[in-house]
C-alpha cells in the first residue's frame, strides 16, 4: 500500500510501505525504476541526473529533475506526437534552407542550480555556438533562443505557466506553447504581452527564425499517410 509523500510538477512521489531503505543501494534511480520513489536525504545534481538518466525506463524520456528531485512526467498522447512530427519537419526544412541555427528535441535544460532543476521541453532552438554541437547531449546549461512546449493534457496545461516563467527568468527570449486541444499556439516573449494564435493564423519565427512561417492548423493536422 503506497502512501503519498509529495507532489512536484507532473509526478506524485510515493513511499511504499515495507520497501527497503534507500541506504541499501547506491543507485538513486532503483526505486523509480521499480515504479516507486522515496524521499532522499541528498538531492541530485544535474550532472548526476544526466549520468544515470538512460538507466531509467524508456531511457528516462519522461523524467525531469525539479529542485534536485526526480519527477515523472505524464507520457504524451498521439496529439502531442503529431504536433512534434509536423513541427520537426517544418523546422528541418527551415534549417536546411536558412543554414542558421538548429533544433534539439527533449534536451534537458538546466534552468536552475543549487538545487538543480532540469526541464526537458519538446524542442529547443539554438542560434549561438557551433551548429549541432548539442545534438547528442542529454542536458545543457546553454540557453536556447526559443523553447517549444506542448500542453497536451490538462495537467500539463495547468503547470505550463510556471514552466514558461522558468524559461523566461533563465534568459530564454521566446517560448511557444502548443495546445493540441484547442489548436492554439501562445507566444511568450521577454518584455511583451503573450500572444494567442488560432488555427487560421500563421506562426512567425521572428525574431529567432527570420522568414519561418507555418499555419497553426497545420501543426496539429494528422498526416495523410497516418490513415494508410
Amino acid at each position: 500500500m503506497g502512501t503519498i509523500v509529495a507532489s512536484i510538477g507532473y509526478a506524485v512521489r510515493i513511499r511504499t510501505s515495507g520497501s527497503s531503505p534507500a541506504t541499501t543501494t547506491d543507485n538513486p534511480f532503483e526505486l523509480l525504476i521499480s515504479g516507486n520513489m522515496i524521499d532522499r536525504s541528498r538531492r541530485l545534481t544535474a550532472q548526476e541526473f544526466a549520468e544515470q538518466k538512460l538507466d531509467l525506463p524508456d531511457g528516462g524520456r519522461w523524467v525531469e529533475l525539479i529542485a534536485g528531485d526526480l519527477v515523472r512526467l505524464e507520457p504524451p498522447d498521439d496529439e502531442h506526437g503529431t504536433a512534434v512530427l509536423n513541427l520537426s519537419k517544418a523546422l528541418a526544412e527551415y534549417v536546411q534552407n536558412a543554414q542558421m541555427g538548429y533544433a534539439c528535441f527533449e534536451l534537458g535544460l538546466v534552468v536552475m542550480e543549487g538545487p538543480d532543476t532540469v526541464l526537458c521541453p519538446a524542442v529547443s532552438y539554438f542560434i549561438e555556438g557551433e551548429r549541432f554541437s548539442l545534438s547528442d547531449e542529454l542536458i545543457t546549461d546553454k540557453k536556447p533562443a526559443l523553447v517549444i512546449e506542448i500542453a497536451s493534457s490538462t495537467r500539463r496545461r495547468e503547470l505550463m505557466r510556471d514552466r514558461v516563467g522558468s524559461y523566461i527568468d533563465w534568459g530564454v527570449a521566446v517560448v511557444w506553447v502548443l495546445d493540441p486541444v484547442v489548436k492554439q499556439v501562445t507566444i511568450f516573449e521577454r518584455g511583451k504581452s503573450s500572444q494567442h494564435l488560432g488555427k487560421n493564423h500563421d506562426l512567425s519565427g521572428d525574431p529567432v527564425m527570420p522568414d519561418f512561417r507555418m499555419n497553426v492548423g497545420k501543426i496539429f493536422e494528422i498526416p495523410d499517410w497516418w490513415w494508410h
